[in-house]
Formats: C-alpha cells, sequence, structure tokens
C-alpha cells in the first residue's frame, strides 16, 4: 500500500523551445510523443510516480493556457490536482506554490519535485532511489537530489560536485557548477566528483517551506498572503493578482545553491532530459546507416546520420543527405545541419517575426 503522505509535484509548464517545429507554445514537447512510444511524455512520467505514490497526491504545476491539455492527457487526474500558474516563471514559484498547497492538505508530507518530459530507462530502480530520498527526507531536514552519473562531458546539463567516498547513499554536496564548457566538463568526468543535475527533488513540505522563507523571503512573503485560500475557490483570484510578482528564479539559484542542508543520492538508472534534437539519438535505436528515425518511415540512399520526425509515419526520401535534422509537422518543414542545432531557437525567432506566434 502507497503511503499518503508521498506527494509529487509534477512541472509541466515549459515550452521545450529547442525541440521546434515539434514542440510549441500551443503544443510543447511533455504533451507529444517525441521517442515515438505510443504515449506522451507527460503520461510516461505520470505512470513512473504513480508506482511509488499515491495518483491523487501528484500535482501538476503547469501554464494555465495548459489545463486543458493536461485534461486530456491525464483524463484520471481531478481538476484539484492541475494547478495552473497565470504567469511563466521559473522553478522557485512554482514549487513554493505547490508545497503550501500540500502542505495545507497534509503537514506531514514528503514531497518529490519532477520534470514532466524527461527520460528514465527504469521505473524499478527510480522507486527505490526515490524511497531512499523519502525516508531520508522523513529522519531529518535535508534537501535531496537525484544525481546522474555522467557518461560523457555534456556542456548542457548542471553539475553536482560530492565526495563519493563512504557506504552511504546519501551524500552531502560540496557545490553545483551551471552547464561548463567542454574542457571543464571533461574534467569532472575524469576526477569522479561530479554528477548531472537531473533536476528532481525530495523533501519535507516544512522544510522547503521554511527555506523559502530563509532564502527567498520576499517571495516567501508574497505567497503567505494566500494562506488561507489555498485549495479554495479563491486561489485562483489570488494568483492572477500575485503571482506574476514573484521572481524569475530557479529553486537551483534561489535555494539549493546557498543551503548548507542540500545532499545527493547517485542514481542508478538512465537519464536525458531530452533537452535537444541530438538527445533522442542516445536513447533510439538507429537504423543501419545511422539514422534515427521518429513516427517515420524512411528510405536513406547515401545518407546516413540524420534524424527524421514526422508527425503522421510519413514516408520520407533521402539521397544524398548526412547530418541533418529533419522535421516535419503539419505547418512546418525544418531542415537543419546538425552542427547548428543550437540555432533552432534563433531560428523559432526569425519564423514568429515574419509568420506569426502560430507556428511557434
Amino acid at each position: 500500500m502507497k503511503n499518503n503522505n508521498y506527494y509529487a509535484i509534477l512541472m509541466a509548464g515549459g515550452i521545450g523551445s529547442r525541440f521546434w517545429p515539434a514542440s510549441t507554445q500551443a503544443n510543447p514537447k511533455q504533451f507529444q510523443d517525441i521517442l515515438g512510444s505510443g504515449k506522451s511524455l507527460i503520461q510516461v512520467t505520470f505512470a513512473r510516480l504513480a508506482k511509488i505514490i499515491p495518483p491523487e497526491n501528484i500535482y501538476i504545476l503547469t501554464h494555465k493556457d495548459y489545463t486543458q491539455l493536461v485534461k486530456e492527457h491525464l483524463p484520471e487526474v481531478k481538476d484539484e490536482q492541475i494547478v495552473p500558474e497565470p504567469a511563466m516563471r521559473n522553478t522557485a514559484p512554482s514549487i513554493l506554490l505547490g508545497a503550501l498547497k500540500i502542505r495545507k492538505k497534509n503537514e506531514d508530507a514528503l514531497i518529490l519535485v519532477a520534470p514532466s518530459d524527461h527520460w528514465i530507462d527504469d521505473d524499478e530502480e527510480f522507486s527505490k532511489n526515490v524511497q531512499t530520498g523519502f525516508d531520508a527526507a522523513s529522519e531529518a531536514d535535508k534537501l535531496i537530489t537525484l544525481g546522474i552519473n555522467p557518461t560523457y562531458p555534456n556542456t548542457g546539463y548542471g553539475y553536482i560536485r560530492y565526495n563519493p567516498r563512504g557506504s552511504s547513499k546519501l551524500f552531502e554536496v560540496e557545490n553545483f557548477t551551471e552547464k561548463p564548457n567542454f574542457k571543464k566538463a571533461e574534467q569532472f568526468l575524469k576526477s569522479g566528483d561530479y554528477l548531472w543535475n537531473a533536476g528532481i527533488f525530495i523533501w519535507s513540505a516544512a522544510y522547503i517551506i521554511k527555506s523559502f522563507e530563509k532564502y527567498l523571503p520576499e517571495m516567501y512573503r508574497l505567497f503567505q498572503k494566500g494562506n488561507d485560500l489555498w485549495n479554495t475557490s479563491e486561489e485562483t483570484e489570488f494568483l492572477e493578482k500575485n503571482y506574476a510578482l514573484a521572481d524569475n528564479i530557479s529553486i537551483d539559484y534561489g535555494i539549493l545553491e546557498r543551503s548548507d542542508s542540500v545532499f545527493v543520492i547517485p542514481v542508478d538508472f538512465k537519464w536525458n532530459d531530452l533537452g535537444t534534437w541530438k538527445s533522442l539519438e542516445r536513447e533510439l535505436p538507429k537504423d543501419d546507416f545511422q539514422n534515427t528515425v521518429v513516427n517515420s518511415r524512411l528510405l536513406p540512399i547515401d545518407s546516413s546520420g540524420n534524424i527524421v520526425s514526422t508527425e503522421s509515419g510519413k514516408v520520407v526520401v533521402l539521397e544524398g543527405i548526412t547530418d541533418y535534422i529533419i522535421v516535419e509537422t503539419a505547418e512546418v518543414l525544418l531542415l537543419l545541419p546538425k552542427d547548428k542545432e543550437q540555432s533552432i531557437k534563433e531560428l523559432r525567432e526569425k519564423v514568429r517575426e515574419r509568420f506569426g506566434n502560430n507556428l511557434v
């Protein structure tokens, strides 16, 4: 039987702009079957969390424009589990809001915070690591993060430095490093003292709120004004007036990098934040010519190393094309050399300027 003190905040408010044109502001990547598995990323994530957390205790924090999408993808959740944010802010305001709502419902709540659009290869191992975190957070005031053993020098991830010596499952965090350059990432990998920051956190509702009071007092005071309104019909009006006033700051910068009670659990499952098109190559099988194919039927002639994604299982014929990202949606066709992937955000903005917001 699942523990009724276990809760989750599922973060589902991002746009996923680096996955454009498949991911758009109107239909971001968490609501899409990016991996061609037959389920959207948010559906897969919710099912994973529901293996250890009562489904009714999983709160989905999302932008108000995505409320209907959440209902379509997760018809099993009740309206009260969907928390519509009236403005796009960073992770700190979202997590504080979720924690305040949960604590009002259950003062003994332990909370898992997880993005809705990441890939994890082993649900059972994930559940074991989360259980370790819940056990530790129930025994003492700790802010716990899950750290991924790095397999290559990725410059797009944040890193956690810790002391790996010892036999504990829980290690004190020494510091955080945001997205290092390649040389630094190589050094991190060689040292064996660094983990990737997966953005998955575990703590008690009471302690994370106490941490906001200490490290982000202005945000804490702003949200405290709504204490009597959480989980009532008046909550929406309060958020409409006040949510956008909160600082646009991440939980990492706002609290974790400043607290002296941060611990990491090095995990045993494979993980990918699916932040870019090239990240798909690490998780999906390739054809005989090293092409990665999603929801498509590909005929490659002298064509290799491409990433091909269509919306409708379309037949794609390539001749003499190597190392390209080829993405087709109902209204956009993108053909881009893989080594120019970092320009997708810029291209998205150019399309917005010329053709309007409905395509981005």
